[in-house]
């Protein structure tokens, strides 16, 4: 990675400035993410802040943000226009307490299992993810349809952008006093400010959270009336993109999606539970038969991202979260989302990178950006809906650089090619679907697979004989379902003595695959009139064998007199293959 995201030590003015300055970047991340799911913007406020808050305060991973994502925006659409609005908040209720559940049950560390090849391909796809959700941000309404601004309003857009970029580059050089994304984000909507004011036209020259806010509206209002939905569309799952339109889900119209009125600010007051704002769905089996499915592809979306998050922060700081206390700290922030009206989120990878790259090291930042995300929606929301787009797209361009393995590039020839592989099929899987959890579980089994297939091919033995004319073979490698045949092909039941002895001291058995391999083996040999032995068997080999209790009937031989015990090395010596020659004689 470039050095964008260079450690810092955490302190409270750090935490305090950096949790401001994501908070601004939360606020069109919250409204947009609210569209795709068709419901308020104002519940993706909210939504941003408990989970956030909660999160923040109760999660595994300090300096790490969360909200309302569009990985669960997409899961939610679906059941909006399915069922409607009432059975989103029992969904998130209970996607919380599996994860909670999850947690409670230490499962969080299996995101060990993800290899550094999945992550790679996960980062650079997460990067180009980034970067092209960007471009929404470049459209407007024309003529009642999205279009992208052209001519002097695009150069002057795209002129912020660059400065914003140049500040957050060249400041943190000259000091580090305050974060430099906020003095970006305040510098170039003090000129926007400036330049809408001037401008005779009734549209802002410079497009602003405000205008984001509108152009939503008025595309979701256009589209419900007149078009149905794209489907099969996403959105980049919490990287920080900026949709225009809202998606519809499977068999879905945009018209039969609950979408928003048409809204012209985010002004709000506290928010309430949702069974004093909703009538309440009957608790029953019918309700749980379709709450349940959405809850699980919620809670397993929404813990791989936030654990995915948790990695890759852990790396950039070079300290380790704790996932199991994360997997609870979701749980408990989705469930307290869910009674207050919420759509449920996740870790926000785009903010978590903008408020480690501002400093934010400790809990307090996660906290101040979430208890800000609600005084915009209290008090100052007229004031940040007059934030630049531009400002924003800046700062998320910025992580896109500090996102990207640029030393992956260099990396090919080096890597073992089935790692170049994975990597290249992680990216290029989550740029075409904008689906990140899906993309690291597409990885993780096809690294399992290609483990799997080069352990297969090491399994082998060493042959060898003791003073009693026992035939010895020494195993290397594990025996599990894909070596089973290279196994069998090893021994040679019709042409070895009497009596034969399987070494495991440099070999392990892991699967019932492995076991039935052995037992079909020691058959032969027993109908040959020959005897098996197994020595050197490890614990975990004994409680498999233990468990499989008759379906599995090998002798089992610990006598001393097999000689492949004691010393390993004292088969090379010369006395014992002086021994070994006599009796092959």
């Amino acid at each position: 990675m470039l050095n964008f995201f260079r450690p810092q030590s955490g302190s409270l003015k750090n935490d305090l400035l950096s949790g401001v300055t994501v908070s601004l970047a939360l606020v069109p991340e919250a409204i947009a993410f609210a569209f795709v799911a068709g419901v308020s913007p104002l519940i993706g406020l909210y939504s941003a802040f408990f989970i956030g808050l909660i999160s923040a305060v109760c999660g595994g991973r300090p300096g790490m943000i969360s909200g309302a994502t569009g990985a669960m925006a997409v899961v939610v659409v679906s059941l909006v226009a399915m069922h409607g609005i009432e059975y989103l908040f029992p969904t998130v209720i209970l996607c919380g307490l599996l994860q909670i559940a999850i947690g409670i049950g230490r499962l969080g560390k299996l995101i060990r299992m993800v290899p550094h090849s999945v992550m790679l391909g996960f980062v650079n796809g997460l990067a180009i993810v980034i970067g092209l959700a960007q471009l929404s941000s470049f459209q407007t309404i024309s003529n009642g349809e999205l279009a992208f601004v052209q001519g002097p309003q695009l150069w002057l857009m795209l002129a912020l952008v660059g400065l914003t970029m140049a500040i957050i580059w060249i400041l943190p050089k000259l000091t580090r006093a305050v974060p430099a994304s906020l003095v970006a984000i305040l510098s170039v909507t003090f000129i926007a400010i400036v330049v809408n004011s001037n401008s005779s036209s009734e549209m802002n020259t410079v497009a602003t959270v405000g205008d984001m806010l509108r152009t939503n509206s008025l595309a979701a209002s256009h589209a419900a009336h007149s078009s149905p939905a794209i489907e099969g569309e996403s959105v980049a799952a919490s990287a920080g993109a900026v949709p225009a339109i809202p998606l519809g889900g499977e068999n879905a119209t945009v018209a039969e999606v609950a979408q928003p009125e048409v809204v012209s600010g985010i002004s709000g007051g506290l928010p309430k539970l949702f069974f004093l704002e909703y009538s309440m769905v009957p608790l029953n089996w019918t309700t749980l038969g379709i709450i349940l499915p959405f809850a699980i592809v919620l809670c397993g979306v929404g813990l791989i991202e936030s654990l995915m998050t948790l990695t890759l922060v852990d790396e950039i700081t070079e300290t380790r979260g704790q996932g199991n206390r994360e997997c609870v700290g979701q749980g408990a922030a989705n469930l307290v989302c869910g009674l207050f009206g919420g759509m449920g989120g996740c870790a926000m990878i785009g903010q978590s990178l903008i408020n480690v790259n501002s400093g934010g090291r400790g809990r307090l930042s996660g906290i101040t950006a979430a208890v800000c995300l609600l005084f915009f929606v209290l008090f100052l929301s007229p004031l940040i809906e007059q934030i630049p787009m531009a400002a924003l797209v800046g700062v998320m361009f910025m992580v896109v650089i500090g996102t990207f393995e640029w030393a992956s590039l260099k990396m090919f020839n080096r890597m073992p090619i089935s790692d170049m592989l994975v990597m290249v099929l992680v990216a290029g899987y989550t740029v075409l679907m904008h689906d990140l959890a899906s993309a690291v579980i597409l990885g993780v089994i096809v690294s399992a697979l290609v483990f799997a297939w080069q352990h297969a091919t090491h399994m082998g033995a060493d042959i060898k004989y003791n003073e009693f004319g026992s035939k010895i073979y020494q195993l290397h490698g594990p025996l599990f379902f894909a070596s089973v045949s290279s196994f069998k092909e090893m021994l040679e039941p019709g042409t070895d003595p009497d009596d034969v002895v399987l070494d495991f001291y440099y070999s392990r058995v892991y699967d019932q695959s492995g076991l039935e391999a052995i037992n079909s083996m020691a058959e032969k040999y027993e109908s040959l009139g020959k005897r098996l032995h197994l020595t050197h068997l490890s614990p975990e080999c004994r409680t498999l064998l233990e468990k499989a209790g008759d379906l599995v009937e090998i002798n089992i031989s610990e006598d001393p007199q097999y000689h492949v015990a004691t010393d390993r090395l004292a088969w090379r010596t010369s006395s014992e293959l002086t021994d070994q020659k006599q009796i092959e004689a």
